[in-house]
């Protein structure tokens, strides 16, 4: 395995409480450190000196992967001001934990650029939180689904333009399998010839995978403000595992309901981490998918129309479908978009989602009948 193969997640040197002093901030900078676990930016907690001050989370962005990094901003300052406003109508809410919070920079902006080019970001850290990468309650499945669904609702009235598009095409299967095709047969890296049964997998479902393109198309299912990246870490429960916030906005853009549905099941339910090595143990959590749906459905039910509603249990399988068709690119071009900690990474992570799809392949019928019982 070679070295520069694998790409380094620590603080390659940055200058943190220089970054942090070009926020508008009230603590005082005592330390920062790496934290999460996230594919794409470089993520930090920063923590302050005084007890009764807020910390922060300040992340390096990499725009690389999102070019237009005043766009990004701008629809993640749109997003959180409307939702901050939906939440100072209900009695009770918390927005400083129930809402992400970005800071300004002293120049009223919401992100700086460092000496060396880079951008940065800086938002309140949400304390006292949970976050969980497997989920191994009903309870959970049911308050993430009401944390998604209730984001959906709310952001169902936002007025002004449409959000700019960060990524474009991020969900879009047709051009993903477009982009899948083309790296196949480039094969840059090599690495096409190992994973001949993975593409016969992807290459099987493809026409039917195109569905909910087709039916936005036809105008049957609406353009709606969707999150787009729901797995399940990006939901902040709290510390009685109760709906808190939604956070990592990055990817807020139009997009159709069925994509947020869809990601959060991929995660929710499934049996195993993302990248789990032993296939045995990746499988759809029948029970997990029945709470998640009541949870996101109490939220949206009144918001969503009857197409859309059909077929919310389909959209998990094309979710996770087109996960795996970006990892398994990836692969196949060399590992130039996802973080990756050793180098067959997202080959497991591809074949992981792979026995995710069939599981929920296997369960289809069940799932249908859940969501048909529900609406």
């Amino acid at each position: 395995m070679h070295s520069s193969a694998i790409k380094q997640e620590n603080n390659p040197g940055y200058d943190l409480k220089e970054i942090f002093d070009l926020f508008v901030t009230d603590g005082t900078f005592q330390s920062g450190e790496p934290f999460g676990n996230g594919h794409i930016h470089d993520t930090f907690r920063i923590e302050t000196a005084e007890k009764d001050k807020d910390d922060y989370i300040l992340q390096r962005l990499n725009n690389r992967i999102f070019k237009n990094i005043p766009e990004l901003q701008h629809n993640i300052e749109r997003v959180t001001l409307h939702l901050r406003n939906r939440l100072m109508e209900i009695p009770g809410s918390d927005i400083k934990r129930e809402c992400l919070t970005l800071i300004p920079s002293h120049d009223g902006k919401s992100w700086i650029t460092d000496r060396n080019g880079n951008y940065w970001r800086m938002y309140i850290f949400i304390s006292n939180h949970c976050s969980y990468d497997v989920v191994d309650t009903s309870n959970k499945a049911f308050e993430g689904g009401k944390a998604i669904g209730r984001f959906q609702a709310m952001l169902s009235n936002m007025p002004g333009e449409p959000l700019f598009e960060t990524i474009p095409w991020f969900h879009d299967i047709g051009k993903r399998l477009d982009t899948f095709n083309c790296t196949v047969r480039k094969n840059p890296a090599g690495r096409a010839g190992m994973v001949i049964k993975e593409i016969k997998h992807v290459l099987k479902r493809a026409d039917e995978m195109k569905i909910i393109l087709k039916l936005g198309a036809e105008g049957r299912i609406p353009l709606r403000i969707t999150h787009n990246d729901t797995k399940f870490n990006n939901i902040l429960l709290d510390e009685n595992d109760r709906a808190l916030c939604v956070i990592d906005l990055d990817t807020v853009m139009p997009g159709y309901v069925h994509y947020d549905f869809g990601d959060a099941i991929r995660t929710a339910t499934n049996t195993a981490s993302e990248d789990e090595g032993d296939l045995e143990k990746v499988n759809m959590n029948i029970n997990l998918f029945r709470a998640y749906s009541e949870g996101f459905l109490s939220e949206t039910g009144s918001t969503l129309n009857d197409v859309e509603k059909e077929y919310l249990a389909f959209s998990p399988r094309l979710i996770t479908y087109t996960i795996a068709v970006r990892f398994l690119t990836d692969f196949i071009d060399g590992d130039n978009y996802f973080k990756i900690h050793h180098e067959y990474h997202n080959l497991q992570r591809a074949r992981a989602q792979l026995r995710l799809v069939d599981s929920m392949e296997e369960q289809y019928d069940d799932m249908k009948k859940i969501i048909s019982n529900l609406i």
